[in-house]
């Protein structure tokens, strides 16, 4: 018996594209101040030695987020960057709105711009491939530090804080044509044993 070979006839294709971005500079005066804001014009496949040639990768811990953009309205492709004098320097690429919000909380520029069909395919494959990434909600551990589920002081507390503030409020009482209130317990006791 001779050796078997098995040889992979798949062709995977790899999690990252190489894109090179066109800006445009928009000036704009309000008033007497000048703004200057950045735009992304055009995306351009490259190689990875391009000059000024980003690199999009995906990553299997992102495939929610990617899947997010993608079921949008419109998907778009985020570009991470910071000002420089009076220019923008670009230094990021990615899919995940996630990531973006967290370059913009860090005080970064964030440009985005619709995402291509074909990198849209190209996503699609990648999730198709790896599988949808579920978000599983896990149990909260009980322990220190963990809401616990018996009633304690402080229920005890939020209830008689729950009833001053009802008192408090001003609630108008509801009285009958004879002036007595209605609803009460002791406006009823009266008209019961009037009644009786």
């Amino acid at each position: 018996m001779g050796a078997v070979t098995v040889q992979d006839t798949t062709n995977t294709l790899p999690p990252q594209r190489w894109l090179q971005l066109e800006l445009k500079v928009i000036d704009s005066q309000v008033g007497r101040w000048q703004s200057r804001r950045f735009e992304i014009a055009a995306l351009h496949p490259a190689e990875p030695e391009t000059a000024g040639a980003l690199p999009l990768t995906l990553f299997r811990d992102e495939r929610g987020d990617y899947r997010f953009n993608l079921s949008s309205g419109s998907p778009r492709l985020f570009v991470t960057g910071s000002r420089v004098d009076n220019g923008f320097v670009a230094d990021g690429l990615t899919l995940s709105q996630t990531v973006a919000a967290a370059y913009m909380d860090g005080e970064r520029q964030v440009l985005s711009c619709p995402l291509p069909e074909a990198l849209q395919a190209w996503v699609e494959a990648f999730i198709g491939r790896h599988g949808e990434l579920l978000e599983a909600r896990r149990k909260g551990k009980k322990g220190k530090g963990r809401a616990q589920d018996q009633l304690g002081l402080d229920t005890a507390v939020a209830t008689s804080r729950d009833t001053v503030d009802q008192v408090s409020c001003g609630a108008v009482k509801a009285t009958g044509p004879d002036g007595r209130e209605r609803g009460s317990d002791a406006g009823n006791k009266a008209g019961n044993s009037a009644h009786e």
